[in-house]
């Protein structure tokens, strides 16, 4: 799969590394990847290959830098790739619906 679509990179040159800085919960999250039990939220892309955004792995959540090309080599079990969730509609931090995202929100943004 694809992770970064034209329509996705469009989207993501709007928010550049540190443009989100302290807006908390009226972040903007961008898209989502998967793999078994992580999970990535894109915040901001530097437009190359770092993201910046929240990564969740079962009950561990934190900010944190993470690499296109480094998604793109991940392999899990059975020798599954990262995955886009293609049907996460681009939405601020409070108002996701993700179960995930808002027990993060919960967490560290109050």
């Amino acid at each position: 799969m694809k992770l970064i679509t034209e329509q996705l990179e469009k989207e993501l040159a709007k928010y550049p590394l540190y443009s989100q800085d302290g807006k908390g919960k009226d972040a903007k999250v961008l898209a989502k990847f998967f793999l078994q039990s992580f999970t990535w939220y894109v915040l901001e892309f530097d437009g190359q290959d770092t993201f910046f955004g929240i990564v969740i792995n079962g009950d561990c959540s934190e900010y944190g830098y993470f690499s296109l090309k480094e998604l793109e080599s991940v392999r899990g079990m059975w020798g599954l790739g990262v995955e886009r969730d293609l049907y996460f509609n681009p939405t601020t931090i409070a108002d996701t619906s993700d179960y995930y995202l808002k027990e993060f929100y919960k967490d560290n943004l109050q």
